[in-house]
This record gives structure tokens, C-alpha cells and sequence, in this order.
């Protein structure tokens, strides 16, 4: 939903980055608003997940031109762990395994981290145990999840499900979803869009990375994105993801790449 009062949480003016010496963001601009939910669409390739990867610091990505600032303050200028105290958040593709470590543990240090970094009270470990099971009822898991280490041996909808838990806890202004609707069946995916909308308000933002429409049939976006060799070409409302799911990608790349041509006729 859009709202009259918001404000720029996201500015992303002429990003363009690469890894291993190839450029993949070439130009991208994208602004994100309190309120607003955007989905990143496109083929295999089109810079959707490293748009994602750059935001939040990943360290293989080189930025070799362009600005962001989240808040207002250059992102850039953020360690990592210093983007996620501030309030970015990145549910991964493919969340990663870490066998020893407790999952009530793991998530109550992020939690109370962000929470010292607020300015806010820290929870001891029955306080939080409270707090995240009301949480986890959300997305319908077991407490069991709490006792086993952080996704290991979990099913991929499991994954899904304990990173959107942690964008429970930590409660992010801007949450990129990386494609979070891969590897889930229909009623994970059912579950995991009911917690994400669930967490969506006035003051925060969400952005979807994903390839397919059935996930917007779940979470409705205000803006449809489809980026296309690393930059965003076309922009519209939720019924362009509908109209990508029946005629492809290919009529987009030819409007734009027509579109450009007749722009440099007109400069010549």
C-alpha cells in the first residue's frame, strides 16, 4: 500500500558494480519508500540476486560507480553487520547451514544486538524464549525449531520459514526477500507470504527478488520491476508481473531496446 506520508527509506542512483572483473549492475536507479512493497523480476542472469548481494555488502561484489544511501547515509559506508544493525535485511536464496550452533541462541544475539544498537532493552534467554514463539506462531512452526542448530538438517521451506522468523525479530526498515519462493511447495509458500505480510507496515518496506507470479498472488505488490542485463527497463503496477507470466520477457527487452534506439535518433 502507498501511503501520502511516506518517506525514502532506499535511493539508488546510477549503482553499477561487478564481480571478478565483470560488470554486471550497469546504471540502476531504484527508490524505495515507507509502505511499499516492489518485486525484482527477470530472467536467469539479469542482475536480480547480485542487486540483491550489493545491498547488503557481500564482499565479492566490487561497486565501481554510483550511490546509495539508506536513511539518507551512504550505504556504502557500512560494514555489513552495520547495514543489519541499521535496519537492512537480507533473506538469502540459499540460507546456509551452521551445525553447533543453537538456533534460540543464534536468533536471541541478533535480536538483542539490534536492540542495543536501538537504544532499546535486551531480553534474557526466558524473556526471549516468549517473545520468539509468539513470533514463530506466525509461520506456523514448531518449537522444536529453537533446540536444533541454525538450518542444519532443515527442508528448504523450513530455511524460508527461520528467515523470515528473523525478519520477525529484527524487525528491518527495507527487508530484500531473495527469492524466497524458491524450493517451496504451495503450502509453504502459503505460510512463509502470510508471516511476510504479517510484518509489512507503514514505516518499513519490502523488496522481492523472484521469477514467477504465484508469489505475488500471496504478497501484492505496489511496483513490478524487470530488470534486464543489470538495469531495471520497465516499471509498472502488479499487473505487469501478470502479463510477463503469459507473454514471456522477450516483448519487454524489444519495447525497451526500441525505445532506446529511437532515443539516440532523436539526439543525433
Amino acid at each position: 500500500m502507498i501511503y501520502q506520508d511516506s518517506k525514502i527509506l532506499l535511493e539508488v542512483r546510477g549503482l553499477c558494480a561487478s564481480v571478478n572483473g565483470i560488470d554486471i549492475l550497469k546504471d540502476l536507479d531504484f527508490t524505495v519508500r515507507s509502505g511499499e512493497i516492489h518485486a525484482i523480476m527477470g530472467q536467469n542472469g539479469s542482475g536480480k540476486s547480485t542487486f540483491a548481494k550489493v545491498l547488503a555488502g557481500h564482499p565479492a561484489y566490487e561497486v565501481t560507480n554510483g550511490t546509495v544511501l539508506f536513511e539518507g547515509q551512504n550505504l556504502f559506508e557500512l560494514k555489513p553487520e552495520e547495514r543489519a544493525r541499521a535496519g537492512f535485511f537480507l533473506a538469502f536464496q540459499y540460507p546456509i547451514e551452521v551445525p553447533g550452533v543453537g538456533n534460540s541462541q543464534f536468533l536471541r544475539l541478533t535480536y538483542n544486538t539490534v536492540q542495543k544498537q536501538r537504544g532499546k532493552d535486551e531480553l534474557d534467554p526466558l524473556e526471549f524464549d516468549d517473545f520468539v514463539r509468539e513470533k514463530m506462531k506466525l509461520l506456523e512452526m514448531s518449537p522444536d525449531f529453537l533446540d536444533r542448530s541454525v538450518n542444519a538438517g532443515f527442508s528448504g521451506g523450513e530455511k524460508k520459514r527461520n528467515e523470515i522468523l528473523q525478519m520477525a525479530l529484527l524487525a528491518p526498515l527495507v527487508a530484500v526477500l531473495d527469492e524466497t519462493d524458491s524450493g517451496l511447495d504451495i503450502d509453504a509458500l502459503r505460510i512463509v507470504a502470510h508471516g511476510v505480510n504479517q510484518l509489512s507496515t507503514k514505516d518499513n518496506a519490502i523488496v522481492m527478488v523472484t521469477h514467477y507470479q504465484r508469489l505475488l498472488n500471496y504478497i501484492v505488490p505496489d511496483y513490478v520491476h524487470v530488470m534486464e542485463a543489470g538495469r531495471i527497463i520497465k516499471t509498472g503496477a502488479k499487473e505487469l508481473a501478470l502479463e510477463l507470466e503469459s507473454r514471456g520477457y522477450d516483448w519487454v527487452s524489444a519495447e525497451y531496446k526500441g525505445a532506446a534506439k529511437a532515443a539516440r535518433s532523436v539526439s543525433a
